[in-house]
């Protein structure tokens, strides 16, 4: 019998490694000699980074960058196996757990940490970038990350405007000759599985910046800002990428990203699924277990394990999926590929438990399933 795991990681709590090896404790007290394989997933969220360079065999560094208020943090990427691929979380350098609550201003906070991550990766000669775009801070459109970069963002004074969201309604002219020459040879991959455009009601500041601190005024204030910074664009380099789906993403850094350096969007746990090799893991499986700390109603929208039970499915293979928690909303997952759904009696999110009670508890609650799993199997058989 061979077995796949690969859950992501129940945030906050355990890494998508830590789970996996807790549910490979439960498997092997039911099938000791199955062939267990465990591959930690994410979907282009946090712990991607961790989970792409340790499928691959890859490194993590460390680059000391501006954080989201423009203050010095250390933040961390990663380079996969093949040492031409770079993997970024922008929420590393300018994601809003950076921000203290009592500091949140989408018209202040900045790319530009985001902007040196990829200058990073470039001078490690690296051909393909990946950039995970959750969780951000900003709602600059990515004016930050670009000017990192060496794009020139300029008044009509002809001087280099403020970070921040604001700052984009001075903008009067785009001047990318001192961009990073290096960037026209690279190839960059955008995890991302928003789809609103850059500007109006499901753009980004209406949807995404109260949460990021914007009251009311400043969510018109951001999403003027960003429709002119998308006019200033379309001018000066051509390209009209206002009501792009996913232009809005990040607070516009999905928009940054296209319009500057040609990136592709794609969802991202298609592109952990591609690059962990998932489904050559698993085509000869027996069982899949998967799973993450919350199951609900938003889980079907490219979350882990819908997209493990989508190659699953490939091969009429049966999907078990573990969480913490499960909503009233979250059975709405069986109807997309998964077949068992549990959770533990205790869920193990509370700061009570140590790290190895949420193991053990993790662990206890797959033995239990899976006890129950082969006996079904076995009468089935008989």
């Amino acid at each position: 019998m061979k077995i796949v795991i690969a859950p992501d990681s129940f945030k906050g709590s355990l890494s998508a490694a830590e789970v996996s090896e807790a549910i490979a404790y439960g498997v092997r007290g039911v099938y000791p000699y199955a062939i267990v394989e465990k591959v930690p997933m994410a979907d282009g969220g946090e712990g991607t980074v961790e989970c792409l360079v340790n499928a691959t065999q890859g490194k993590i560094y460390e680059r000391e960058v501006l954080g989201p208020l423009a203050e010095p943090i250390v933040a961390t990427f990663g380079i996969l196996g093949n040492q031409h691929t770079a993997v970024i979380e922008m929420a590393a350098a300018s994601g809003l757990p950076l921000v203290p609550l009592e500091k949140k201003n989408p018209l202040i906070t900045t790319t530009y940490g985001t902007g040196q991550l990829i200058e990073s990766a470039l001078d490690y000669r690296c051909q393909e970038i990946i950039i995970g775009i959750g969780g951000s801070a900003t709602n600059d459109g990515g004016a930050g990350m670009v000017q990192a970069l060496g794009v020139h963002l300029l008044d009509e004074n002809e001087k280099e405007i403020g970070f921040g969201g604001t700052q984009l309604s001075h903008l009067n002219r785009i001047d990318i000759s001192e961009i990073d020459k290096r960037i026209r040879d690279v190839s960059f991959l955008v995890a991302s599985d928003v789809q609103n455009p850059l500007c109006g009601p499901t753009g980004a500041s209406n949807v995404y910046g109260p949460q990021k601190g914007a009251t009311k005024e400043m969510v018109k204030i951001l999403d003027d800002a960003l429709s002119h910074f998308a006019d200033i664009i379309k001018r000066d380099l051509g390209k009209d990428i206002k009501d792009i789906p996913g232009a809005g993403a990040a607070g516009g850094l999905g928009a940054g990203l296209m319009a500057f350096l040609d990136a592709e969007l794609k969802p991202g746990i298609d592109i952990v699924i591609e690059t962990v090799k998932l489904e050559q893991k698993l085509k000869d499986a027996d069982l899949v277990i998967t799973g993450e700390g919350e199951i609900n109603a938003s889980t079907i929208y490219g979350k882990t394990p819908i997209g493990v039970a989508r190659v699953a499915k490939k091969y009429n293979i049966p999907v078990v999926s573990i969480s913490a928690l499960i909503d009233n909303s979250g059975w709405i997952v069986k109807e997309h590929g998964i077949d068992y759904l549990i959770k533990p009696e205790n869920p193990p999110l509370s700061m009570e438990f140590s790290k190895f009670k949420k193991i053990e508890i993790l662990s206890k609650t797959v033995k239990d399933f899976l006890d129950k799993y082969d006996r079904t199997i076995s009468a089935n058989r008989e």
